[in-house]
């Protein structure tokens, strides 16, 4: 029998699918569509401690392989997500992940106390938001910026603490190596990819942001590149994401050293997505003649 299970930084999921943060509100979109119950975990859209309106419209646009997207962290805040939504996501048998971005580093460790404190299975640190003007990626874009982030969340949360690196710097591994030593129970990667696009006849870019984050199947093959990079350098759990639309490309994230993969962009086209993934890797490892998902991760590193 195929086991799809992980433990990962010591939390049990039972599947390696998880939805990405930003891309699946709170689920009730997509509660109509199938039993949230069937996905490993769900890292919820990003919070901050207090409400946020987002950015001016327009916030999207499409591209040939994917959205650029300047939402800018749109969310009810923290106190309401625990009040309306943490108790709806926890009638499903599934890991509830609280990612949290901060203007400082005390709103970080303000939010990992609550919402550890209201029963979520994981903190997913944001420090690669490239959407915000305050917090977000400033943080994630030094050694230093990411540990005192890191940290601070440590001190004060109750349950694993997960850190979301950026692609947008030079030397991801460096980010993760800070993350680490500030005592980070896993990383995840990458966030979006810093882009633009320009409305040819208004002379105007198309954002009123002016950027955004590019996501989708464009930056697969980055995202994979990072992945790697990071599970070759860094002894913690890895979270693979960026464009991940199949089975397929699910097995080469754990190949490239993810523990277990994110979904986001593809649901877009596909609300089932996540079930078809998660079918896709059942069907690669029963066709391989392999017993645990566990086994596919960094494979190619070990090669």
């Amino acid at each position: 029998m195929t086991d799809l299970s992980v433990n990962f930084a010591g939390v049990t999921f039972k599947t390696p699918v998880v939805m990405a943060s930003g891309t699946f509100g709170f689920g009730r979109e997509y509660a109509e569509y199938f039993d949230l119950s069937k996905l490993g975990g769900i890292a919820v859209k990003g919070l901050t401690l207090k409400e946020r309106l987002g950015n001016p419209p327009p916030r999207i646009a499409e591209t040939p392989m994917g959205i650029l997207n300047s939402v800018g962290l749109q969310n009810p805040g923290v106190d309401a997500f625990i009040t309306r939504e943490l108790p709806y996501l926890k009638q499903f048998d599934t890991n509830i992940i609280a990612n949290i971005s901060g203007n400082t580093v005390d709103e970080y460790a303000e939010m990992a106390e609550k919402l550890s404190e209201a029963g979520v299975d994981m903190i997913e640190v944001n420090i690669s938001c490239p959407n915000v003007k305050a917090g977000g990626i400033a943080f994630g874009t030094s050694c230093d910026g990411a540990a005192a982030v890191t940290r601070a969340v440590k001190d004060r949360a109750k349950v694993p603490v997960m850190v979301k690196l950026s692609p947008n710097v030079t030397d991801i591994v460096s980010i993760a190596r800070a993350a680490q030593n500030a005592g980070a129970d896993a990383l995840s990667l990458i966030n979006t990819l810093l882009g633009m696009r320009i409305n040819i006849e208004t002379h105007r870019p198309v954002l009123a942001n002016k950027t955004g984050g590019l996501s989708g199947p464009a930056v697969f093959p980055v995202a994979l590149r990072m992945v790697y990079e990071v599970a070759a350098a860094v002894p913690l759990p890895i979270l693979g994401m960026g464009g991940i639309s199949t089975g397929e490309d699910a097995v080469e994230m754990l190949l490239a050293g993810a523990d277990m993969v994110a979904v986001g962009t593809a649901i877009f086209n596909d609300p089932l997505a996540p079930i078809a993934i998660t079918a896709g890797i059942k069907a690669y490892l029963s066709r391989k003649n392999i017993t645990s998902v566990t086994e596919l991760t960094g494979r190619v590193i070990r090669s």
